[in-house]
């Protein structure tokens, strides 16, 4: 047995054992459901996904007892925006929130929060609720500050546990997290330190494992929403010693807000197995209860890899695979995402499709599998479940994006035709490109040129896709390029 494979073995000792299961007959109770977020994990961060370096076992697993997605996408390629339309089953040229908004700085102390979510807001939390889940938001929210209108507990989650704030989540070691509306101070974590005695990470998942077991009969919803592998790079020794040593690995001497590593790469990767070991404790935990056949858990990531700035090393770990770009673009590498359904005796074992899908689809398909009734008919998202089932479906769809940061972006996939608009803050620099991704993957031939009635058919639909936001304009085109 060779290091890696040996090491592989150790990380799923360390995690659930379950074994794959035959088809069984469906429940009428209704299922558990448990949808985890990474934060900024690329395409080609798991091993089920063609990542070499990182070892990401019980992933893996779960891909191989479940469904794996090659054609999923994040809501937006940053943060904020991406989680909206995963609350609100809304595309961004819809939903409320279309780009990061801060209510304070980057100093201790400072306000917390983002742009909050209004009241009243149909929800995928409130609508869970309303169809009789027991609902828990843990990890990042990222959607209003506290006390805010935007806060989980005013968006349809009976508890919450975390960061209600994505700048207070740049630090793995932070001086306090929230327990519902309470400030919950974490004695003897410093500010920008590198290292603490309260790894937030930890302290999130031994919370999903604590609210996960206290399930009475009632069917919950745990929206677990990770924080890694989000800079800054910062993880216990122990899951980087698998990886001290087996490559080059320079220190990152730190800047432009972000900490130091002396081993940066082992680091992501250590923080990358992490996650990985404590998804695996979670599902060892729902076959301890009994409920591993009543359970639909959906793993996916919030956006694309970011790029090599803060000590990421993305092109040395190829976390976008053969996409291009990295998030905060429009292209592949900042939108498509992993995504991995498992659901014993619903969903086939080790089925991969090339289906369609989005954020903004998460909402109708879990609505679907609950039972309940859409909240709205304004949802952009189609149910997924039929996919989820192994139906035949139709994959050709349009999705749009629309992104008013980092120049102001848009991009639409017609069919395997995506439509990438850049730069269109920035008058006479406005690119248009058009990518056949059915023989182009990696978006490397732009043949807009070649296919002009297309263009301007594609042009015509993202117009109809975006209605215009007073909150976050589309610049270039609700407001003049500059």
């Amino acid at each position: 047995m060779n290091t890696r494979h040996l090491l592989i073995a150790l990380l799923l000792l360390s995690g659930c054992q379950a074994t794959s299961s035959n088809m069984a007959l469906q429940s009428d109770r209704q299922p558990n459901v448990i949808l985890i977020v990474a934060d900024d994990l690329g395409y080609g961060d798991l091993g089920s996904y063609g990542q070499q370096l990182i070892l990401t076992p019980h992933l893996d697993r779960m891909a191989a007892e479940g469904l794996r997605f090659t054609d999923f996408y994040a809501g937006s390629p940053v943060c904020a925006p991406s989680r909206c339309t995963l609350m609100t089953g809304k595309h961004p040229g819809h939903a409320y929130v279309r780009d990061n908004w801060e209510a304070g700085g980057w100093n201790e102390g400072d306000a917390e929060g983002q742009q909050p979510l209004l009241p009243d807001t149909p929800t995928l939390g409130r609508a869970m609720q309303e169809a009789g889940y027991q609902t828990a938001c843990i990890g990042k929210w990222g959607l209003g500050g506290p006390g805010s209108t935007g806060a989980p507990q005013n968006q349809g989650f009976d508890h919450f546990f975390g960061y209600l704030c994505q700048r207070q989540a740049h630090n793995f070691y932070p001086t306090h997290l929230w327990d519902d509306d309470q400030k919950l101070e974490l004695e003897g974590n410093v500010w920008k330190n590198l290292t603490g005695p309260h790894y937030a990470h930890d302290l999130m998942s031994e919370d999903a494992l604590k609210w996960t077991a206290e399930r009475g009969e009632d069917p919950f919803f745990l929206l677990l929403t990770y924080t890694i592998p989000h800079l800054a790079l910062q993880v216990p020794e122990d899951s980087m010693a698998p990886y001290i040593g087996e490559w080059e690995d320079p220190p990152y001497e730190g800047g432009k807000g972000y900490l130091p590593h002396p081993t940066p790469r082992a680091a992501y990767a250590g923080m990358v197995s992490r996650m990985d070991r404590d998804i695996g404790r979670l599902l060892a935990q729902l076959k301890e209860m009994g409920v591993d056949e009543d359970t639909l858990v959906i793993f996916t990531s919030d956006n694309g890899a970011t790029y090599d700035i803060g000590g990421a090393h993305s092109e040395f770990f190829r976390s976008n695979g053969d996409l291009r770009g990295a998030k905060g673009s429009v292209y592949e590498g900042g939108l498509r995402v992993p995504m991995i359904a498992r659901w014993p005796g619903n969903i086939a074992e080790g089925e991969v499709t090339d289906a369609v899908g989005a954020f903004w689809d998460l909402m109708p398909t879990l609505l679907e599998v609950a039972g309940s009734e859409p909240v709205s008919e304004e949802l952009d998202g189609t149910s997924l479940l039929p996919v989820l089932r192994g139906e035949a479906v139709a994959h050709e769809r349009t999705l749009y994006w629309e992104f008013p940061g980092y120049g102001s972006q848009q991009a639409l996939r017609q069919g395997n035709w995506m439509l990438v608009r850049r730069q269109l803050s920035k008058k006479n620099k406005t690119t248009t490109e058009l990518f056949d991704l059915a023989n182009d993957l990696s978006q490397t031939t732009d043949i807009a040129a070649e296919h002009p009635e297309l263009v301007e058919e594609m042009l015509l639909c993202m117009e109809a896709e975006h209605i215009p936001s007073a909150e976050f304009p589309l610049r270039g085109i609700d407001t003049p390029a500059k």
